[in-house]
């Protein structure tokens, strides 16, 4: 039997391809508003980001390119990006999830 196919996403600020699972996605709702889906459920066109801060302040420094990437007709919100600074401060930074010691249990 196969292996199981696993989707891949492109994260929108440095371009690397991970597995779905290991990015958050960003989705522009049918209101016309811009939030944080951690699940990845929510309905709407949707953009990919790394779980690590310096993706989300990257792109949250040039909100032209989200906007691009949501095909969002109108500037961003201050509402919504406020919002999606909150959420990108609650994230690990590079370093932190580098030193993330992994499981060794056996």
């Amino acid at each position: 039997m196969g292996t199981k196919h696993i989707p891949q996403r492109t994260c929108i600020a440095c371009r690397t391809v991970r597995a779905k699972r290991d990015l958050v996605r960003i989705v522009r709702t049918d209101a016309h508003h811009v939030q944080a889906d951690p699940t990845g459920k929510k309905a709407g066109r949707g953009a990919y980001l790394c779980r690590q801060r310096e993706c989300w302040e990257s792109i949250l420094q040039t909100p032209g390119r989200l906007e691009n990437a949501l095909k969002l007709e109108t500037a961003l919100a201050a509402q919504d990006l406020a919002q999606l600074r909150e959420f990108a401060a609650t994230l690990p930074t590079r370093a932190q999830v580098q030193t993330t010691p992994t499981n060794t249990t056996k």
